[in-house]
Parts: C-alpha cells; structure tokens; sequence
C-alpha cells in the first residue's frame, strides 16, 4: 500500500503471477488502484514518503476491516498454496517413479501397461488437484463481500486526509520544498501542531487571506501621481511644474533654483490618489483582550480574522524585504513582542507561537503603540530607516494621554511613519472624532468577518 502511493512509475502484477496465498491481498491493491480518488491521492503522496505514510495510516482501519472480513478467502488461498506445494511434490515423486520405470524398461523402451497408465493417472489427479486449488482461491478472493466498495472508500478517506494536511501546510505558509527537506519526526509534530492549534479551525481562512494578499500585490503602487488636485511645495523632482523646469534650464537662474531645492520650496503638483509604500518596518499590533475571543457572522472569531491579517502582513514585508514585528496587546502590562528581521528565514514554529498567543484581559492604545514606536525610533537611529508603517488591529475604543499624544504626533514628524486601522466587529471604535479615528492616517471599520477583501487596498500601501 504504501509502495503503491509513494513510487512514480506504478506496476500492479498480474493475477496469474501471484501466490493463491496473495490473491486477497492483490484484490484489494487492484481495488484501491483502480479507484478515482487514488489518482487524486498520488499527486500529493508520489516521491513523498511521509505523504504516502501519511495515506497507509488514513486507511489502516478500512484495511483491517478488509482484512478481518476476507479471513475465508484468504484461508482458500492458503489451503490453494499447500495443495500446489504438495502437487508439486507429487509431481516430483511421479516424474521420478517414471524416470525409474524407464531405467526398468525392456530392450524395446516399453513398461508394463498397467504401470504406465498408474504414473499417467497420479500425473493428471496431481495436476487437477492443483488447478481446482487454485481456483478456489481466486473465487474466494472475488468472492469477499463488499471489498472493492471498502477499498474504494478507503482510498477516498485517504486522500481526504492527505489533502487536508496539504491545504493545512499550504495555508500556514510551509511550502512544498521546505516540507521535503524537514525530518519526518519534526513533520509529523508540527502537522499534529497545526490540527490541534488555537486557530487549526481557521487554516482554510488563513490561506484565503494569503492568496488575497498575493493579488493585491501584483497591484501595488510604489509611486502613484493620482488625481492631480493642485500645486504644492516640496522637492520630488519627479513632479515639478514647466514653469520650474524653465528656471532649471535657464543658467542664471539655477543657483536660485538649487536653493529653493535645498529648501524644500519647489513648485510641485498636488495629487490625491494611492500613498507610496513604505521602506522602514511593518509593525502589526493585534489586540488579544477577552473581547477579541468573539464571533461575528459566519462564526468567524475576531481574533481568527485579526491573525489572519497579521499573517499576511508578515508575507508583504518579507516579500518587499522589510523587518516585521508582531505585537500582541491587551492591558496595560500584558504585551508580546515577535520580531521576525528582514532577509532571515522565520521558522513555522515561531510563526505558530506569534499567532496562537493569546493575552486576554482589557485593552490599552498606549502600550503597544509605545512599542511600535520605539522600534521605529531604533531603526531610524540604527539605519537612518523611515516610512514605517504600523497596523493596529483592535475591537475596542480606549483613551490615550494628552502628553502621550503630544510625543506620539512629534514622533510621526520625525519618522515620517504612517497608522492604519482596523476596527475588527467594533463599527463605534471607527467613527469619526474617536480615539482610534484621531490616531490613525487610514481607518476602516470591518464587519463581515468572512470577507478576507474588506482590507485588501491596505496590502496595495503597505
């Protein structure tokens, strides 16, 4: 069976070649092979011995009931295999008794009659013997009831099984060349990880949230002039009105030109459209406070869709080659910190811990927020790195200091990072003139639980 799933060129022998002992075992084989889930079943399992492991085990019960079910037809075929074994001693012994008769012949070749036709008769009884064996066993193996339906559901189950583990690895991000050079012992664990997880449940909209995330890059805007709306001052050279671009190629005037470059006094025009990315770190803070534990509709949980999110976020910024961190928050003195740096590999268990930590307790802005900023205010102060992009991700509304405020705004100016919003099943939280509404440059109020597209504009920013 497992010979069966794993090897790539397949060959199942035929009957006439097998023991009558083997003739149970070789129907189911021809059942489960000829069933239309095993075709689905070798696309995962070819070349994969822990997939093709993987499907044995999935079917080992239905095997065992076949097993148990065919003990009749299976003890033909062995009474089948004794009778040729004994048939072919006899037949021995009879060539032999002939070999003698013939050393015993006359001068002429010729043994007695009544010899001859003994030898030819125990010749015959001993081939027939073993033809009817034979057929017993192969009627006792078609014969067992219900074995191909059973094999059929067996390969069926198997596959089922196989694929749910594929989707399982898939959706958590473990692809197909890093499961092939895993231990089968830390494959095994971390698959048993990943069905008994806190968010095992929610595999299947983790992976929609990944695949949502991927398209939305392929639109992602690096540098959108957008609906023009004005003229503004600045130094983006790329923007420059003609009546600048006269001075630039004017000599005279060149020196004013590059002084009012330096100074940030250039003549640009205003555009209202898609904001440019980021380069500093993207920093995820998800609220884990009691309340996240809730449903919304669908049965999807606000703390299933809010990892989700996280999770595809960590994608974005590997893929744009930024540093992530995941903040996992609730009261005041209940913070996590997950760092995950740009251009290392972020092992699966890591990941899992980041998105099946949950704190629990109430909510606080404040803490998590300080964090984010002081991480950004490293990373400025080790690489000169701005343009962060922070998302907080909460179901709650809670204030914030008026001196908290005052250095969280002169820290935006210095870093020049920007705050998204996601206000997960709480619609008060996103209204205008709350506290989450004041902090954030981008805020929007999710509501239907199941739609992994509500934020999908925010992977074309970040």
């Amino acid at each position: 069976m497992f010979l069966a799933a794993y090897k790539v060129g397949l060959r199942l022998r035929e009957r006439t070649e097998m023991d009558p002992s083997r003739l149970v075992n070789h129907q189911v084989v021809s059942a489960l092979v000829e069933s239309p889930d095993f075709a689905a079943l070798r696309r995962e399992t070819v070349g994969d011995p822990y997939a093709a492991a993987l499907a044995v085990l999935a079917q080992s019960g239905a095997l065992r009931r076949l097993l148990e079910g065919s003990q009749d037809a299976q003890g033909r075929g062995e009474r089948a295999a004794r009778t040729r074994q004994e048939a072919e001693r006899a037949a021995t012994a009879v060539a032999e008794a002939l070999r003698q008769a013939a050393e015993e012949a006359d001068e002429d070749g010729g043994v007695p009659p009544a010899t001859a036709d003994a030898l030819q008769r125990a010749a015959e009884a001993t081939g027939s013997a073993a033809r009817l064996a034979a057929l017993d066993a192969a009627q006792g193996a078609a014969a067992v009831p219900g074995l191909r339906a059973a094999a059929h559901r067996a390969a069926g189950e198997a596959a089922e099984a196989v694929r749910e583990e594929a989707v399982l690895m898939r959706a958590w991000g473990v692809g197909s060349g890093e499961l092939e050079r895993m231990p089968y012992a830390r494959r095994a664990r971390l698959a048993e990880r990943l069905r008994a997880g806190r968010l095992a449940r929610w595999a299947e909209l983790i992976g929609r949230f990944r695949q949502m995330a991927d398209g939305e890059r392929a639109r992602k805007v690096e540098s959108a002039t957008g609906e023009l709306v004005g003229v503004t001052l600045g130094d983006d050279l790329s923007r420059l009105i003609p009546s600048e671009l006269v001075n630039l190629g004017l000599p005279e005037l060149r020196a004013v030109f590059a002084a009012r470059y330096a100074a940030g006094e250039l003549m640009l025009y205003d555009s209202r459209g898609e904001q440019p990315t980021g380069r500093g770190a993207v920093i995820a803070c998800v609220d884990t406070s009691h309340s996240m534990y809730a449903a919304g509709p669908g049965g999807v949980t606000r703390e299933a869709w809010s990892k989700a999110c996280a999770l595809a976020l960590l994608d974005q910024a590997r893929h744009a080659g930024r540093d992530f961190v995941g903040i996992l928050f609730s009261a005041e003195d209940r913070i996590q910190v997950f760092r995950f740096p740009a251009g290392l590999s972020a092992g699966i268990e890591q990941v899992l811990d980041f998105a099946e930590t949950f704190l629990g307790g109430g909510t606080s802005y404040q803490a998590p927020l300080t964090v984010a900023r002081e991480l950004l205010e490293e990373e400025f102060d080790d690489a000169t790195s701005t343009r962060g992009d922070i998302v907080m991700i909460t179901d709650d509304e809670c204030g914030v200091t008026e001196e908290w405020m005052r250095g969280w705004n002169e820290a935006r100016r210095v870093l020049g990072f920007r705050l998204f919003g996601l206000a997960v099943g709480a619609p008060g939280a996103a209204e205008a003139g709350s506290v989450l509404d004041a902090l954030c440059d981008n805020l929007r109020s999710i509501e239907d639980l199941t739609d992994v597209h509500a934020a999908a504009d925010l992977f074309r920013l970040i």
